[in-house]
């Protein structure tokens, strides 16, 4: 199995003599921790240990202590990323940042910050397919994107496909096709990820999303369909876009012929 691309660069910053011997082993350990005050301890080596960035989950954070990450994460990895941010945090680390002169971008479809001087990921090769049911599906769906990509996937989209007018999925799926893993997200019934496993030759990972109305409405129906079924569907939880985007960048790149 070829290295993954974080550690295959280290390597070749070793053998073209841009790191030192002690740097690249400090680097390859993949153990390196740096303590952020009494709130936060950063792991910098996830992306040559496990092969994806560390991400920052803004869920519950003080914006204080978020931006305070942040800042730190992008010069110590040179990249940082966010999940679900709100317009409060999104205020506090573009703030923080901005003092620092490190660049930000929000992507706001995915509730996602991304800081750091360092570009975009070398593409990798690999190609996510991502769909959606419906708009409302779009936010989780952007959140996978972002993360596939920053793993070096090239990331098809096709949005608002449906399955209750299912003559709209076949014309949407047809450029999708190349892809070597596809995400399928769906709230209410959840029905599509089986029916789009039933039609590629592709690994399918089904992504409930908390949408619909009242009884098991808010992703929770979703979720019960997608693990009933009768199609081959691996299956995240509940609005867990981060994961799809991960496990499916994951798959493609293994994909790759080195």
């Amino acid at each position: 199995m070829p290295a993954n691309r974080a550690l295959q660069d280290l390597l070749d910053q070793y053998k073209c003599g841009e790191l030192s011997a002690e740097a690249a082993a400090e680097a390859i350990e993949g153990l390196r921790l740096e303590r952020v005050g009494d709130f936060a301890c950063l792991d910098l080596g996830r992306n040559v240990r496990c092969g994806m960035p560390e991400v920052v989950l803004a869920e519950g954070k003080d914006p204080g202590h978020l931006a305070e990450i942040a800042v730190r994460l992008a010069r110590s990895a040179g990249r940082c990323v966010i999940t679900r941010v709100t317009p409060e945090q999104v205020l506090a680390v573009q703030g923080r940042a901005e003092s620092e002169s490190i660049p930000v971008t929000h992507r706001e479809s995915g509730r996602i910050l991304i800081l750091g001087s360092r570009p975009a990921p070398a593409p990798a090769g690999g190609i996510v397919a991502i769909i959606t049911a419906g708009t409302s599906d779009i936010r989780v769906a952007e959140e996978a994107r972002v993360i596939a990509e920053e793993m070096g996937c090239d990331v098809k989209i096709a949005y608002d496909v449906g399955a209750a007018g299912i003559h709209r999925l076949f014309p949407a799926l047809k450029p999708l096709l190349s892809a070597h893993a596809f995400i399928v997200c769906a709230g209410r019934e959840g029905t599509l990820p089986a029916v789009v496993a039933g039609l590629v030759d592709k690994p399918v990972i089904g992504v409930p999303v908390s949408v619909g109305y009242g009884y098991m409405g808010q992703g929770q129906a979703a979720l019960a369909s997608m693990l009933q079924s009768c199609s081959v569907v691996a299956v995240v939880n509940i609005d867990a876009g981060f994961t799809a985007g991960a496990f499916a960048a994951r798959i493609a790149n293994m994909g790759v012929k080195p």
